[in-house]
């Protein structure tokens, strides 16, 4: 079990780097959870900071993950038993080391435990087990975003979609996609959509806010400074 608790305790600390806190501090020495949303996602750092600190962020929320499953997912320092006779051992540590990243990311120990939604670092984290089928995700994103301007629902669709593609992967084209996967994989777009419960509210009360447009955004603060 060392090997476990090990990694557990990496991937979170990897998972709880508060990258929108740390970039907005750094960058226009704001604290984002006191604008916006909120939220310490990229989404709002999109929104507040402008494009160039969005997608250093979305950068490294996406790095979060795929550091957990890819590299952190290999350390061993004694057996790690069999959880089930179905599922392999290997894909299911680097699906465990993603996951608690992403709960890092969503509870940042180092932001009070605040943080974002985590569909970046688990976009990571899949990619880095399965890239097929979350390429295809990221297409349904881009594609609902680019024709309803809407993130969250882009975010919603897309994780419901992905373990859909990895069934169609699994008995539509007989690749080999391991059970433990689709299932924790179902879960984990289950616990998105709950994350965006608020969204899906406002979604149906038609007051979401879409994105206005998709030319290089300066961010609100920056706006506010040039009035």
């Amino acid at each position: 079990m060392g090997t476990l608790v090990i990694i557990a305790i990496l991937s979170y600390l990897i998972g709880a780097i508060p990258s929108s806190l740390w970039v907005g501090k750094i960058y226009k020495k704001i604290d984002l959870r006191e604008h916006g949303s909120g939220n310490l996602g990229a989404t709002n750092t999109f929104r507040i900071l402008g494009w160039k600190a969005g997608i250093v962020v979305s950068v490294m929320d996406f790095m979060k993950g795929f550091t957990a499953a890819f590299w952190i997912s290999s350390i061993a320092v004694d057996a790690i038993p069999s959880v089930y006779s179905g599922w392999e051992t290997a894909i299911f540590v680097q699906i465990f080391a993603g996951l608690i990243a992403v709960i890092g990311h969503m509870f940042s120990i180092f932001a009070k435990f605040k943080g974002g939604k985590g569909v970046l670092t688990a976009c990571g984290m899949l990619y880095a087990i399965e890239p097929i089928s979350i390429s295809l995700a990221l297409l349904v994103f881009l594609t609902v975003l680019i024709t309803t301007r809407y993130v969250s629902m882009a975010s919603i669709i897309a994780s419901l979609m992905y373990p859909i593609f990895l069934l169609m992967l699994r008995y539509g084209f007989n690749l080999t996609i391991d059970g433990s996967l689709m299932v924790i994989t179902a879960a984990l777009a289950i616990t998105i959509v709950i994350k965006h419960r608020g969204n899906i509210k406002r979604l149906i009360a038609g007051n979401e806010s879409r994105i206005s447009s998709f030319s290089p955004a300066k961010g609100r603060i920056n706006e506010e400074q040039t009035r």
